[in-house]
């Protein structure tokens, strides 16, 4: 039986820029940071929710991915073709004032929605993310 979801994988065009976006700007702790024969594996995740580990994934050509593939990620990251998720604030228009003058780009300033106030920014590889404060 499936219990949860743990890990979620961000790919990024560069691990160490994201890594410092994700922990300055966005408030994220580290909480892996590990050289294997070549690989890092790369985690963060939001401090009061310590069972959840996003990965900051190079994107790079290897065993799974080839030159191509890898090429054709990287310009749909960077272009913000890719949406990753919804991240949780209790005060969506506080969270957008603090994360607007921590320098993070909002795609949308927060609006009203059928299910709260949501806001959309990008990562410093081009990811958005929805940025929301849910009703009820």
């Amino acid at each position: 039986m499936i219990t949860r979801l743990s890990h979620a994988t961000v790919y990024v065009l560069d691990q160490d820029e994201a890594k410092a976006f994700y922990t300055e700007k966005l408030g994220f702790e580290v909480r892996d940071d590990v050289r294997m024969d070549g690989f890092r594996w790369l985690t963060v995740g939001p401090k009061d929710q310590p069972d959840m580990r996003i990965i900051l994934m190079q994107i790079a050509s290897g065993s799974t991915t080839s030159d191509e593939d890898a090429k054709q990620l990287r310009a749909l990251v960077s272009k913000g073709a890719i949406g990753i998720g919804v991240l949780h604030a209790d005060d969506c228009r506080a969270t957008f004032k603090e994360l607007s003058a921590r320098g993070v780009e909002f795609l949308q300033e927060p609006a009203e929605r059928p299910y709260g106030v949501e806001a959309v920014f990008r990562d410093n590889s081009g990811n958005w993310f929805s940025l929301t404060e849910t009703y009820g």
